[in-house]
């Protein structure tokens, strides 16, 4: 089977073909899907497993593996039992924003659904973050993020009690919280520090996403400050390696 390939400035080198030439069967039926769904519109379901086994005279192994890698790089998407084209991904600004207007810029509308809200004892290490003492009440909110009512993400924020006492009854969990603290309580944002990788969703992730335990993940660590440089929330979110990318916009010093 021959592989097709385009001069696209975004894609790999070559287009993942090793200098040998000599290409994995999957790979080479990965690459032909990949040249006809680039001409299928969202949602558009692609052939049978059965079909594409047949048309390129391979095994329904093979297929599955190509259709796998097409679906962990977000370009399709499991529908019941069959596979579809999936659409854009979201772009998350790595700036100091909220999640509601990074998706509201991409004409999605966000959301989120509230697992827990909950006042524990502050652990030393977060008590660090946070700058407070030892065993000092923190709140724990763990929300599972939303855009057009397709879970995207699972995030969880920790803030403490004293700064906020009236968390659990004055904020609606599916609005923004930092809309909630700069418009309810004053409180605004100065800087962060933020830290990305990739990790694999554990099955309790997984399941809250509504992902397969093996899909890539994106992690980011968020340590936020406010206006006066004092210690504001420490924040860990969870978001589709699928469904995300994310962009910095980047500045010489002249």
């Amino acid at each position: 089977m021959r592989v097709t390939t385009h001069l696209d400035p975004a894609a790999p080198v070559h287009a993942g073909i090793p200098e040998h030439g000599r290409v994995p069967k999957y790979y080479a039926v990965k690459a032909e899907l990949a040249v006809l769904i680039d001409g299928m519109a969202e949602g558009q379901a692609v052939p049978a497993e059965r079909d594409i086994a047949a048309e390129y005279a391979v095994s329904r192994d093979t297929v599955r593996q190509a259709l796998r890698d097409l679906v962990l790089e977000g370009r399709l998407r499991r529908q019941g039992r069959g596979t579809v084209v999936a659409g854009p991904k979201l772009e998350q600004p790595l700036a100091l924003a909220s999640y509601t207007e990074g998706v509201r810029r991409q004409g999605r509308t966000p959301g989120r659904t509230l697992i827990a809200l909950e006042r524990i004892a502050c652990p030393p290490r977060l008590a660090a973050d946070l700058d407070i003492p030892g065993a000092e009440p923190v709140w724990h909110m763990e929300r599972v993020l939303l855009a057009d009512d397709e879970r995207v993400g699972l995030e969880s924020t920790y803030v403490a009690v004293d700064r906020m006492p009236r968390l659990d009854e004055d904020f609606d969990p599916d609005s923004s919280f930092y809309g909630y603290l700069h418009d309810r309580l004053g409180i605004g944002f100065g800087d962060a520090d933020e830290r990305l990788e990739t990790v694999l969703a554990t099955p309790r992730e997984a399941l809250l996403v509504g992902t397969p335990p093996g899909l890539p993940m994106l992690l980011i660590h968020r340590w936020s400050r406010d206006t006066e440089g004092r210690p504001l929330e420490r924040v860990r979110s969870l978001y589709r390696g699928d469904r995300f990318s994310f962009t910095a916009k980047l500045q010489g010093r002249g």
